[in-house]
């Protein structure tokens, strides 16, 4: 019997709750499609998934009908007076995403307001002010994409709320917040990227409480500036909030899987007690001098190359005839690319130098390093000397990303000259003066 035939027999259909009792275990969950015609799939309430095969089982109840999507009933966002304002902006990712009971998948289609109905605690300590900007998985983020949100920010802000939360996909939340921190020069208020690692009907979502830990952070202090708001550790216990151009996706499923890179967290918030700990004595505060100004122009002629072994001249001349106007080149340890001539196996590298120097005067080349941690020292050895002599910009202890953004922003506001001189320069906390020996493995 294969599995379509067994929810005929027990007239099961797709989305149905069922308790199935294998002899040794029960398992309750609902009826997803199975690739594999000798297993039952369910989709079990911690969110994942699990196959029972039907020679095994002993018993099965359905327990309701069809579940095609679970889905929290729409509140109406009311304003209380006496409280302070948050604005929520909403763009998509995992935070705002449901499981289909149909097939099993993660979707972004559910707004704001849906958002806010799940987390109602929210609400109670603060108003909400949101607009819903987008549903999309942030991979498909665009340079557009960070204008209209830096544009929405600023509405915010010129509205008066105390503070701003972007609900965001963490695969490319690190991007995201380096570009609004380049972007809102000044901003007087916190703005705080949230995700989440797993989506917000499961229970071991994580949407909750870095919702919640972005709020009270946002209520209760003088931070000002762009900042990343998510798990401090595996258990539900803190939040740590990550400087917007240090930080990373360290991890592809982990609940702390955002880590500072040549960096320490600015702060930790409590999402029991909410007792909210600085660990930086310097960190941007709110300024009434200084003046809020939105510099959200990029470059869209702008890529990221990452070398490797058995390169090729054409990857890197690519750039320089398809009208590229900035490079950043993720280099070897201390910022080294191929090119030196050893014996007849690497010929070639004379060719690819040659490349190298033609992009360089055609755009503005940026070097970083892939080991991510520690920082570019392009005077050591004869290659990062000759490196330069080629054109090519040191880019200190740069997250490859962040230079890549920097990098589009800086051309997108500033000529060619001034843009190569301020890149190697620290403008939001992006280039670390000294980068001190830490711990860089997520345990």
């Amino acid at each position: 019997m294969d599995w379509k035939s067994f929810l005929n027999k027990y007239s099961l259909k797709e989305g149905s709750l069922v308790e199935v009792n294998d002899g040794e275990e029960k398992y309750t969950g609902f009826v997803i499609p199975s690739n594999d015609e000798k297993l039952l799939v369910l989709k079990l309430k911690s969110g994942y998934n699990i196959g029972v095969e039907l020679s095994k089982i002993k018993d099965v109840k359905k327990l309701h009908e069809e579940k095609t999507i679970g889905k929290a009933e729409k509140k109406k966002i009311e304003q209380k007076p006496g409280l302070q304002t948050i604005a929520l902006l909403h763009t998509g990712g995992t935070i705002a995403s449901r499981v289909d009971y149909k097939t099993g998948a993660v979707y972004a289609t559910f707004n704001e307001e849906d958002l806010l109905s799940m987390y109602p605690e929210i609400t109670r300590k603060c108003n909400i002010v949101s607009k819903h900007l987008s549903n999309m998985w942030s991979d498909d983020m665009r340079f557009k994409h960070y204008q209209v949100i830096a544009e929405n920010v600023e509405a915010m802000v010129k509205k008066g709320v105390k503070g701003v939360i972007i609900g965001h996909g963490t695969d490319t939340m690190a991007y995201s917040s380096a570009a609004l921190a380049f972007m809102l020069e000044n901003v007087p208020v916190p703005v705080l990227l949230v995700g989440a690692q797993r989506s917000s009907d499961r229970g071991s979502s994580d949407a909750a409480m870095n919702l919640d830990c972005a709020a009270e952070f946002i209520l209760k202090t003088d931070f000002a500036g762009v900042a990343i708001c998510m798990h401090n550790d595996s258990s539900d216990d803190k939040c740590a909030i990550l400087p917007a151009c240090k930080t990373r996706k360290m991890h592809s499923s982990r609940r702390d899987a955002f880590k500072p890179i040549n960096d320490t967290a600015i702060a930790t918030v409590d999402y029991r007690t909410k007792e909210i700990k600085f660990l930086k004595k310097e960190y941007p505060r709110k300024d009434g001098s200084k003046k809020f100004e939105l510099m959200d122009k990029m470059e869209d002629r702008v890529a990221l190359l990452k070398i490797t072994t058995n390169m090729f001249p054409e990857q890197f001349s690519f750039y320089a005839e398809n009208k590229f106007r900035g490079v950043v080149i993720e280099g070897t340890g201390l910022g080294h690319t191929p090119g030196f001539v050893s014996d007849e196996h690497n010929k070639m590298h004379k060719k690819l130098w040659e490349a190298i120097e033609e992009l360089s005067k055609k755009c503005v080349v940026v070097m970083t390093t892939q080991t991510l941690y520690g920082r570019l020292q392009m005077h050591v050895y004869d290659k990062g000397v000759e490196l330069q002599k080629l054109g090519i910009v040191p880019g200190g202890d740069m997250l490859p990303e962040t230079a890549f953004v920097k990098l589009a922003w800086l051309l997108g506001n500033y000529s060619k000259e001034e843009a190569k001189e301020l890149v190697g320069r620290n403008l939001r906390g992006e280039i670390s003066e000294r980068t001190q020996y830490d711990k860089f493995i997520i345990e």
